[in-house]
């Protein structure tokens, strides 16, 4: 039996008092999956910076500064995190919506998976660095 002890028993991590949290069912429930580096860093950005019921009022001049998206960019990641039932958006507002068990399948996510895993910092190095793998 393997026996797990907090590397770093002073740096535990607790939920904060602004309410900001990412759902296990993002990765469980497969959401992940149908989501690009883009739009993965703006579901990071959007639940960090979301109130309690999710919302937020970030402007996308903003949000594409703070994420180096151009507005294509931005939009296309909207796009796909709309479809993938994870936000809605009706300019100016954000919401980050709760998650259903089991996401919408698109064609994206039909195929088989690429057995690649990727940590948040390389998808934010690749976002950062214009989605080149």
């Amino acid at each position: 039996m393997i026996i797990k002890r907090p590397i770093r028993p002073d740096r535990l991590r607790q939920v904060p008092p602004s309410f900001s949290w990412v759902d296990h069912r993002l990765v469980s429930a497969r959401y992940i999956e149908q989501c690009d580096p883009p739009s993965l860093a703006l579901y990071l950005f959007l639940v960090t910076v979301a109130d309690v019921q999710g919302l937020s009022f970030y402007s996308d001049a903003s949000i594409g500064r703070r994420l180096r998206l151009d507005s294509v960019q931005l939009s296309a990641a909207r796009q796909l995190l709309e479809r993938a039932g994870l936000i809605a958006f009706q300019k100016p507002l954000y919401q980050v919506l709760g998650l259903d068990s089991q996401p919408a399948l698109t064609a994206e996510t039909a195929h088989p998976r690429t057995n690649q895993t990727h940590s948040v910092a390389e998808i934010l190095r690749r976002v950062r660095d214009g989605g080149a793998s």
